[in-house]
């Protein structure tokens, strides 16, 4: 089973907010998923990301993979391996 890290839509039309979470690859993007970490919201000035740094390294650790985005989102908050 492959895990990712990825970005789960929720908000509004045209007022996105978006959770971050642990999902198998092969669910659906707002479907089942395993573990929330945290929160994005790129509508805020400056944008608002709040992840729980622990968690985050321990499914770093334990294989899961971060999506393009998520990835960009943990480096520019020192979320790394």
């Amino acid at each position: 089973m492959a895990v990712k890290i990825r970005l789960r839509r929720m908000g509004q039309k045209k007022a996105p907010f978006y959770r971050v979470i642990v999902a198998d690859s092969r669910s659906p993007r707002n479907g089942k998923f395993i573990e929330e970490l945290g929160t994005y919201d790129p509508s805020k000035e400056p944008s608002a990301f709040n992840v729980d740094a622990d968690k985050a390294k321990q499914w770093l650790a334990n294989g899961a993979q971060p999506t393009e985005t998520v990835a960009r989102l943990f480096k520019a908050n020192g979320i790394e391996k």
